[in-house]
């Protein structure tokens, strides 16, 4: 066989073939290889640029939801940290009537009333009421939501859905419910703190993806991611509130119910030297987690939102305003008339009748009415108004509570005010208070004469346990001087020492206070409510450094006994006994204990305000002269013999040197 030998020049031109040929084969590799990356930048682009959002929303559905979802509401604490308002998240099932199969309105009622225990009538209205949403109940237990999710896969109803949503628990049940108030549909707080702080506490709503799996439907434990910020989640509110004070005082507040069967009582306990509110209840109560099954008017909290005339213990205001003035000491003489005629006004003692010559000490520990209206005339409208302002009477604490009264006061720049109008204001009428108002002042005088600004949130925390804000005892200013404050202290000690405040005592405690009983005013008319009386006692112990000031307030008590020495000075003391051994207080000897009243020695007989007509009708000129002068009034005689009459009757208070004409006969 021949064969062709190749020269030089042929192989050169068969290599470049070759190479020409396999470069062309990697080009249409490369060809080829772009055309599909290509494709696949532009499938890609199509799916996440074109489609993306309707592709993701699809696999959504396919393997989950979006589901409307709530966060628990803030927890309410007392200051030691235990509960007293918590939330549990629970479900609400609602149905979608555009989404009911027509012709099937009947069937889904009759399928789904059965397992959430309502009537097949109500779900059927539900439906009836037509567009997107209706609720149709809340708060559904475990078994009922399995049931519902049972009817749902295995009919396939769309039209029926679940929510969750926050129930507000109140462990305690009706402990302080008057400051806690509750919470309402929609997780809206509406009264008390729930209120109050509903902004800081309120849940979070917020759209949650949620994961289920193909057989039950049920979420997937991890699944659930709520898109909500940080700072945004509910907070937490700390009271001041001691609840194992507030259940002492509660206990004690059914006892006296039950034993005066009053209207209403009402009692607090605050920390003087700070301001904190250590429990504030009332009677009758009500259980927030049912709040709706009581009447509106129990749900009221009558501590910061009810005003009352005082009665007598508003003669402390008086006295620390007199002592401060100089108008009066403890061991000043006073003539008690038994009543006064103060622009055509009666005003008598609760005894009916005159005490007679006594020491400023025994008018403090006798409560009597006519020294004290004597001493409210001396100081006048304007000193007088002066001194209840700057003790906080007339104005709101500004605590953190809804609802707060400001209580009614005369305001001598803008009104005229009468004698009579200052004399009754001296026994604790014709003006209206809070018992918040009335403890914040006796706390003043607990405090060495320093107001503090009362409250009852201790603190506010974030969701990770961080101060939000926190409330610092506040000083609001000093109404008295320490040295008249001390000297009042020690007034106030008497009259449960020695005087009407006994029932108040405590054996081997030294406490001050005072005790009041006032009439109701009519609300249909003028004057007062006859037979209606509010018994009350505030104080503070111990009188050598306080650590709790009290008020206990009896609201129209039943019986016939309606005197707060008798039946409110009782009830204080059993809140006292209780307090002191909670608070660890020890005891101390009282240096009262066997004193007596002092009786005055007829040289040291003084006239609290020589400007009281005196009774000279029987008398002879001479004696009728001599007497009416020694009351510093000038006296006009007509006829001789014994006096008949006079034109001004007796024990009226007039100004100092007024002409009194007395007629005489044989």
């Amino acid at each position: 066989m021949r064969r062709f030998k190749l020269d030089s020049k042929e192989r050169a031109a068969l290599g470049r073939r070759e190479q020409k040929r396999i470069a062309d084969n990697i080009g249409k590799a490369l060809l080829f290889v772009w055309v599909i990356f290509s494709v696949l930048i532009a499938r890609y682009a199509w799916i996440q640029l074109v489609r993306g959002e309707e592709l993701a929303a699809q696999v959504r559905y396919e393997t989950g939801g979006e589901m409307i979802m709530q966060s628990p509401r803030g927890a309410i604490l007392d200051r030691n940290g235990r509960e007293m308002a918590v939330s549990l998240m629970m479900k609400r099932v609602f149905i979608d009537p555009s989404n009911v199969p027509k012709g099937k309105e009947d069937e889904v009622a009759a399928k789904l009333a059965p397992l959430i225990g309502v009537t097949q009538e109500k779900v059927r209205h539900d439906i009836e009421q037509g567009g997107g949403y209706v609720v149709v109940k809340r708060f559904l237990t475990t078994d009922e939501v399995e049931a519902v999710q049972n009817l749902i896969r295995t009919e396939g109803y769309n039209c029926i859905g679940f929510e969750d949503e926050p129930k507000r628990h109140y462990p305690n049940e009706d402990l302080a419910a008057n400051i806690l108030g509750f919470v309402g549909t929609d997780d809206v707080g509406l009264d008390g703190i729930e209120q109050a702080y509903d902004d800081l506490i309120k849940g979070v709503v917020a759209e949650t993806f949620v994961q289920t799996d193909n057989v039950s439907d049920r979420p997937i434990l991890g699944s659930v991611s709520q898109r909500v910020p940080k700072q945004n989640q509910c907070k937490t509110v700390q009271l001041t509130i001691d609840s194992t004070v507030q259940f002492m005082v509660e206990e004690v507040l059914e006892d006296a119910m039950a034993e005066t069967q009053p209207l209403s009582v009402t009692a607090l306990v605050m920390k003087p030297k700070t301001g904190e509110i250590l429990a504030m209840a009332s009677r009758p109560s009500y259980n927030p987690n049912h709040f709706e099954d009581y009447p509106m008017e129990v749900w009221k909290n009558r501590a910061v939102s009810s005003i009352y005339e005082p009665g007598s213990t508003f003669k402390s205001i008086v006295a620390a305003a007199a002592l401060e003035e100089g108008l009066v000491s403890p061991d000043q003489w006073f003539l008690d008339p038994g009543y006064l005629i103060v622009s055509e006004k009666r005003i008598e003692n609760w005894s009916g009748g005159s005490f007679g010559s006594v020491t400023f000490t025994d008018v403090m520990r006798q409560s009597i009415n006519t020294c004290f209206a004597l001493l409210g005339l001396e100081l006048g409208a304007d000193r007088l108004t002066k001194y209840a302002r700057r003790f906080g009477f007339g104005e709101m604490t500004g605590i953190e509570l809804p609802g707060e009264e400001e209580g009614l006061m005369f305001d001598p720049a803008k009104q005229d005010v009468y004698d009579s109008d200052i004399a009754t204001m001296s026994i604790g009428q014709s003006v209206a208070v809070t018992p918040l108002q009335l403890i914040t002042a006796m706390s003043a005088i607990a405090n060495d004469g320093v107001l503090m600004k009362p409250y009852i949130v201790k603190a506010v925390y974030n969701e990770d346990g961080s101060v939000y804000e926190e409330t610092k005892p506040h000083e609001v200013r000093r109404v008295i001087s320490s040295e008249t404050d001390k000297t009042l202290v020690g007034l106030l000690e008497q009259v449960v020492a020695t005087g009407g405040g006994g029932k108040a005592s405590v054996k081997g405690y030294r406490i001050g206070g005072k005790t009041g009983t006032a009439q109701k005013p009519d609300p249909e008319g003028v004057g007062y409510k006859e037979g209606c009386y509010i018994a009350s006692f505030c104080g503070f112990a111990p009188v050598d450094d306080p650590e709790v000031t009290l008020l206990v307030i009896i609201d129209e008590p039943s019986g016939g006994n309606y005197y707060g020495g008798q039946i409110a000075a009782p009830v204080a003391a059993k809140i006292f006994q209780q307090l002191f051994r909670y608070l660890n207080v020890e005891p101390s000897s009282n240096p009262f204990e066997d004193k007596k009243p002092e009786t005055a020695s007829p040289a040291a007989k003084q006239t609290v305000a020589p400007s009281t007509v005196p009774n000279v009708v029987g008398l002879d000129v001479a004696e009728a002269q001599k007497m009416i002068q020694g009351s510093g009034l000038r006296m006009r005689a007509e006829g001789r013999g014994t006096a008949i009459s006079q034109d001004v009757a007796p024990n009226t208070v007039v100004e100092k040197g007024t002409e009194i004409v007395v007629r005489f006969a044989p």
